[in-house]
């Protein structure tokens, strides 16, 4: 039950992160600084942009933060916590993956 909900919560908050109403003017400030030309900046600002427009991406750091506070591979498979932390972005990057396919799915092919 704990991993269910686990992955749901993943699912929740890399769907508001990228899809969320409430982080469109964070996402639309982060695409604009991608133009600046600023040595440092320009480089995080585009990659936090490919990462928010892509639910496999911001789910594998959504996994990520969410192992800092439980971790399902840790708890579930003994995982040594170092490696729990990645294979946790890894659990969560693939189970939101498949979620996001099926909600897909269901809204190209509704009558």
């Amino acid at each position: 039950m704990e991993l269910f909900v686990w992955i749901l919560a993943a699912y929740g908050m890399s769907n508001i992160l990228v899809y969320g109403s409430i982080f469109e003017g964070l996402r639309n400030s982060i695409h604009s600084m991608v133009d600046t030309k600023i040595f440092l900046i320009t480089p995080l600002f585009k990659f936090l942009s490919g990462l928010i427009v892509c639910m496999m991406c911001t789910s594998t750091w959504v996994g990520f933060f969410m192992s800092l506070f439980f971790s399902p591979t840790t708890w579930f498979l003994g995982v040594h916590p170092a490696f729990g932390l990645f294979f946790d972005g890894m659990l969560a990057s693939g189970s939101v993956w498949a979620i996001n396919a099926i909600v897909e799915w269901f809204e190209e092919n509704r009558p």
